[in-house]
């Protein structure tokens, strides 16, 4: 069977996190990805650690089954050649702010007079209808606006803080990777293109406060913003005798279970904080306090066993390096150890989800910077004399 993605061909202007993560997602599904770089390159090749120069770590895992081409796109040479490109495409992704497409004559009016069904996709900071649209964003400035950092403080940390993740920009590019195919789908069915934007904020803002909004859910309204879950001070990995557990008793089930665990089986009915699931979500804090403080009782393989058999959720916190060897990962085939032909040996993350019925996932190790220009140049119908006019002009770098 066919990739899902196989004969679709990307033009991927992106760098840094948020594009290449997603049109890495995209490659593995078969698209054809054409990843167009500066003559500098990708900023996310500088990343230490690396065994070679540009060709650090993170780029390494975000990069695979994609195609380098170095084009100077300030120059006209470079420029056309993309032109050429983008004639063979189906899609044009970029995550610059629109204002610097427009300078680079690469705006979806320019683009259509090239490929007038082309799907452009753009993922960047702001909706352009908003005062924020010329503004630089970054994946630490888009958590601070949409209320990351502080909602941490009202949990209970000593001080704001931001997730330990480019979490901003993986989530605006799983929703760019939903907008690119849903755009393709789109067109499969009307003969049409479209121009697509897909902004960080509004992207990040959209899942903050969908747990979040409270009381500002109704108008006027009533209540307090926050979801008294997720803000709890023990809603955190529960101390144990010897580590940490993360546990999750959450329905009438799990606490009727727990309660029976901890010889108080008639807490349940008698204690009016825990007898429901709407009585729990008013005592949030007193609920998950109560769980902390029966928790450090045991150890962690003795909560295992009594956690397992009574069916509650729970699992014991790890560290990456437990994640690295966790068994569950290596049985689904999760970690992939590959040869990169400069690199060396290498232990990739696979696609995530499971496709039965397409063929292997394609395997193309993440390029090194020009790798393939001479390659693409060729596909767009330039001549060997043409390509090494273009490098001398700096329009190209070859590899």
């Amino acid at each position: 069977m066919p990739q899902p993605l196989e004969n679709v061909r990307i033009i991927d202007l992106s760098t840094v996190v948020m594009g290449p993560f997603a049109t890495q997602l995209l490659g593995d599904l078969g698209a054809d990805v054409i990843k167009v770089e500066a003559p500098d390159g990708d900023i996310l090749r500088h990343i230490a650690p690396m065994k070679n120069p540009a060709m650090g770590h993170i780029f390494l895992h975000h990069n695979r089954n994609k195609r380098s081409i170095v084009l100077d796109l300030k120059k006209p040479e470079g420029l056309e050649a993309l032109h050429k490109l983008i004639k063979t495409a189906d899609v044009l992704f970029y995550n610059v702010r629109p204002q610097a497409m427009k300078r680079l004559k690469l705006s979806y009016e320019d683009v259509i007079k090239i490929k007038p069904d082309i799907v452009y996709v753009g993922a960047y900071g702001f909706g352009q209808r908003g005062p924020y649209a010329a503004q630089p964003a970054y994946d630490d400035l888009i958590q601070g606006m949409s209320a990351i950092p502080a909602l941490f403080h009202e949990a209970g940390a000593s001080a704001p803080r931001y997730v330990p993740l480019a979490i901003a920009d993986r989530i605006t590019g799983l929703a760019a990777v939903n907008a690119i195919t849903t755009a393709l789908f789109a067109r499969s069915r009307t003969g049409k293109g479209q121009s697509v934007e897909v902004p960080m904020f509004e992207t990040v803002t959209q899942l903050v406060l969908a747990d979040h909004m409270g009381g500002f859910t109704f108008d006027p309204p009533d209540g307090p913003y926050g979801y008294a879950r997720m803000l709890a001070e023990h809603r955190a990995p529960y101390q144990t005798r010897d580590g940490y557990m993360c546990v999750l008793i959450y329905n009438d089930k799990h606490w009727r279970a727990f309660f029976r665990l901890i010889g108080q089986e008639a807490m349940f009915e008698k204690d009016t904080r825990f007898s429901s699931h709407e009585a729990r979500s008013r005592n949030i804090a007193e609920v998950y306090a109560f769980a902390a403080e029966q928790l450090k009782q045991k150890t962690n393989a003795e909560w295992e066993v009594l956690l397992r058999e009574a069916d509650i959720p729970s699992a014991p916190m790890k560290a990456v390096g437990d994640v690295l060897n966790d068994p569950h990962l290596e049985a689904v085939g999760f970690f992939k150890r590959t040869q990169h032909p400069s690199e060396g040996g290498l232990r990739e993350m696979t696609l995530a989800s499971h496709w039965p019925d397409a063929g292997a996932m394609p395997h193309r190790p993440a390029p090194r910077l020009g790798q393939h220009s001479a390659e693409l140049l060729r596909e767009a119908g330039y001549s060997d004399a043409d390509i090494n006019r273009l490098a001398g002009a700096g329009a190209t770098k070859l590899a």
